[in-house]
């Protein structure tokens, strides 16, 4: 079906369409035009921003017309309709065809191609160049000022001025004046196969009726204007034979039906309807006059400021047994609440229930970040609980927020349809996203809500929820995402050795602020309500980076942890006495995945690290980074410090910086950057990117083009293309390297608190033999172990390890050491006949493409 519709809303993936008769419907980013959607799919591809690809924000605006076909009506869980739209011309005019072009036509069409002298328009007519010259758009691109220029995807109302060679090319022009005084007439010989919504013409009044007229139009059309599309000047005056200018608003594909308005902002091309004042939305309306009853529709209204409204028959009454049409006669008033306008049919939508007039929220934009909030259980999901808040207005209330306890059957506790009070955590109304909580602690909390860093004063009290507990501290969280350190020092008055132990995710905790930094978005707390914050002039007892200090990439450094964090360790350089602060993120601790999160685990404040190189020196950041291959390649020169060095065919040693769907960035030292796709990325099928690299992981890369115009390498990290001849020596390099590593790890576990636990991992080692009693066999076949050489660990086989051994609680047993996760306290082991007979030795196994060895047995 083809119609007339309205720009509403405008958001980064979708143009939010008004309707006639009060309608909705969405445009995806997709179904603009075949030139904007290529650059999209080109811009996906690249993994970087194009230059020419403008959003729907720069080239849209609410209150324009676009003419609309409907690919789609989906029915929601709550029984409403979804209206899928397409503006695509391709879609919209495929009626039309190349001999059917005319002179004074009045098209869509979208900018496919800037030209020198003009632009490329695309009309969705097979065969047909449409060309629009330069001077024929500068009126329009002056008025709308958005440029010196048309950008590709913008949609135009094109008039056909000139056709030519059977319409194989045609002239157009967007001058506004032109498009204003386009009509359509007999001569363009239009048909009921591509006659389209938007165009102007004379119409003559066939028969007038309660619910509307109906007219002829083009000679042999006939078509219908209802009452919502009447000319609110004339009302209801109208006579057979009456000759009047109107616009197509709808086509119906089957039936032919055409609908028309009269209303005066439709009959100029290029105009634009009539919009509500802000301020009027959601505005209580003490008395209306009704205008006008419609038994099978609604009624219309005039507001206290002369302005019309409908409202729909459902919005009369609370119920309809309670519904009374003698209240409805004309001249009666009656309270209203306006709760959304329709641009197309310039009108008010308006609410007579009482709940709607006394609903506190009708859009997500009056709600704000902290309100407490009635609303009705919608669904229960794995991800948390969905809460109806208002008509059109709905929120996720995620799975740690559904008590203050996390909840293993949250379906025991709520039900579809029961009412809860919540929290909001989170709106954003552009979005139309809303976060609540239902945790009580935080609900009925006095204290003042935290919903920006610019509010957390020192000395601040307030409630928030942890929603990390590490080593280092805790990570509490507030409103808006504002989140905060808790250092170990400030969890409580006595020490605390494991915070893990004693908080956990998800607890509602009471927090005073210490100190806060706003742009940096950092925020230091404490649990220690009744502690002062520092003096002045004792905050500057940690060292402080210096400007004048100044790194060369590839430069050694000795560094002492000062911080642990959730995504790194802060540290100071020693060659500088301490009085340099740089940064080692978690990822560049180790070119091995499983020992970086190892490391910043084990590592304590007041550690020292040696022989550290500085990756990066931008500013008051210095990036440090522990990678042994990284390391040697800067060491060795076997990299580049600038795109123009860069060869076809060099292998380089870099880091993952990101993972797409559709390949993997990789990043070098100097700041070189390269994208290898997905079909460049394995010597076997890869179906998803992050099943093979995650970022931070060490990775050789081999150089396969280079593009100097746009800055571009691509990359090949398939295993087979990425070594350089001596595989066996490079394979043992690295495996020297990561038993350095995992001997360091040991050190380091021997000296934390848990000294029993930290022995045991340390002489457990892959390939020893073990003497164990089973102590419980799970319903997957798995069965958990337990011994005096493995106390405080947890000890696991599975199924598959278990070999043809029935194994019963209680057991006596040989196994054999698989594999020893430090980080969890976990040990697998193997049952099987074939492994304890052959005691192996540790072999290094390549598992994924361009990853460095893990050691498995």
């Amino acid at each position: 079906m083809l119609l007339l519709g309205c720009i509403k809303e405008v958001s980064d993936y979708e143009l939010v369409i008004s309707l006639p008769n009060g309608l909705s419907g969405f445009v995806p980013v997709t179904q603009i035009s075949d030139a904007y959607s290529k650059m999209l799919s080109m811009q996906v591809a690249q993994g970087e921003l194009l230059e020419d690809l403008n959003s729907l924000s720069d080239m849209y605006s609410p209150g324009t017309l676009v003419r609309c076909i409907v690919t789609s009506v989906e029915k929601s869980a709550d029984g409403r309709r979804s209206i899928k739209l397409s503006i695509d011309p391709r879609k919209v005019n495929k009626g039309l065809n190349a001999s059917a072009l005319a002179s004074g036509m009045l098209l869509s069409g979208f900018v496919s191609s800037v030209e020198d002298h003009g632009y490329l328009i695309d009309i969705g007519v097979s065969g047909t160049h449409a060309f629009l010259p330069r001077q024929k758009a500068q009126n329009y691109i002056k008025a709308v000022k958005r440029g010196p220029d048309l950008k590709i995807g913008q949609n135009l109302n094109c008039v056909i001025v000139e056709v030519k060679n059977e319409g194989r090319v045609v002239h157009l022009s967007i001058d506004r004046s032109e498009v204003a005084a386009s009509f359509a007439t007999e001569r363009q010989n239009w048909t009921l196969s591509n006659l389209l919504p938007g165009l102007v013409v004379k119409a003559r009044v066939q028969k007038v009726a309660p619910l509307g007229i109906k007219v002829s139009f083009l000679s042999s059309f006939t078509g219908i204007v209802d009452f919502m599309h009447l000319d609110p000047e004339k009302s209801m005056n109208y006579s057979p034979d009456q000759v009047m200018k109107a616009c197509i608003l709808s086509v119906h594909p089957t039936s032919k039906v055409v609908r028309l308005t009269l209303r005066q902002s439709f009959l100029h091309p290029g105009g634009s309807p009539n919009q509500l004042s802000n301020d009027r939305m959601g505005a209580v309306v003490e008395e209306s006059t009704v205008k006008a009853f419609y038994k099978q529709f609604g009624a219309i209204f005039e507001l206290d400021d002369g302005t019309l409204a409908f409202a729909r028959l459902k919005h009369l009454s609370k119920t309809r047994k309670s519904f009374k049409p003698g209240v409805f006669k004309a001249g009666c008033k009656h309270k209203c609440r306006i709760f959304d306008y329709s641009l197309m049919d310039e009108m008010c939508i308006v609410s007579l229930k009482y709940q709607v007039i006394e609903a506190r929220f009708l859009q997500y934009q009056d709600i704000r970040t902290g309100d407490v909030v009635q609303g009705k259980v919608f669904a229960l999901k794995p991800i948390g609980m969905q809460v109806k808040v208002a008509d059109g207005i709905r929120g996720l209330v995620p799975s740690m927020h559904l008590a203050d306890v996390i909840l293993k059957q949250p379906e025991k506790k709520y039900s579809i349809g029961d009412e809860v009070r919540c929290r909001v955590l989170e709106c954003n109304p552009g979005g139309k996203k809303l976060i609540l909580t239902l945790k009580k602690s935080l609900v009925q909390s006095k204290l003042p809500v935290l919903s920006n860093y610019e509010d957390a004063k020192p000395g601040l009290i307030t409630h928030g929820f942890v929603v990390c507990a590490k080593e280092f501290g805790c990570i509490v969280k507030f409103y808006n995402d504002v989140k905060g350190l808790v250092p170990k020092n400030e969890l409580s008055s006595e020490p605390i050795s494991c915070p893990d132990k004693v908080f956990h995710e998800g607890q509602v905790v009471k927090v005073m602020v210490l100190k806060c930094e706003p742009q940096q978005e950092r925020l230091l707390l404490s649990f220690r309500l009744s502690s002062k914050s520092a003096p002045e002039d004792k905050k500057e007892c940690t060292p402080q980076q210096k400007q004048e200090v100044k790194y060369q990439i590839g430069e050694m450094v000795d560094v002492k942890v000062l911080k642990k964090k959730h995504n790194g360790l802060e540290v100071s350089i020693l060659e500088d006495e301490g009085n340099v602060i740089a940064w080692i993120p978690t990822v560049h601790l180790s070119d091995f995945v499983v020992n970086c999160k190892l490391l910043c685990h084990c590592l304590q404040e007041g550690d020292v690290l040696p022989r550290v190189m500085c990756l990066s020196d931008k500013g008051e950041h210095i990036t440090l980074s522990r990678k042994s291959s990284v390391i040697s390649a800067v060491q060795e020169e076997q990299v580049v410090q600038s795109f123009s060095e860069i060869q076809p065919g060099m292998l380089l040693t870099g880091y993952v910086r990101n993972v797409m769907p559709f390949g993997v960035f990789v990043e070098f030292p100097f700041g070189v950057t390269g994208l290898a796709p997905k079909v460049s990325m394995s010597d076997k099928f890869v179906t998803d990117t992050k099943d093979h690299f995650v970022v931070g992981q060490t990775v050789i890369a081999k150089v396969m083009s280079i593009d100097e115009e746009k800055q571009r390498v691509l990359l090949n990290l398939k295993v087979s293309e990425c070594t350089s001849g001596d595989s066996a020596a490079e394979s043992f390099a690295l495996l020297n390297q990561y038993f350095k590593e995992m001997k360091e790890i040991r050190n380091l576990l021997r000296r934390r608190g848990e000294p029993s636990v930290a022995r045991g991992l340390c002489e457990l080692v892959p390939g020893k033999e073990l003497q164990l009693v089973v102590q419980d066999v799970k319903e997957d076949g798995s069965a958990l172990f337990s011994g005096s050489c493995v106390t405080g660990l947890t000890v696991t086989a599975t199924r598959y390890h278990l070999g043809d051994k029935n194994v019963v609680p209680g057991e006596k047993t040989k196994a054999l050491v698989l594999h020893v996760d430090a980080l969890t306290s976990r040990v697998y082991v193997s049952l099987r006949e074939e492994l304890l007979k052959r005691r192996p030795k540790q072999v290094c196994v390549q598992r994924t493409p361009s990853t460095l060895p893990s050691c498995s047995t």
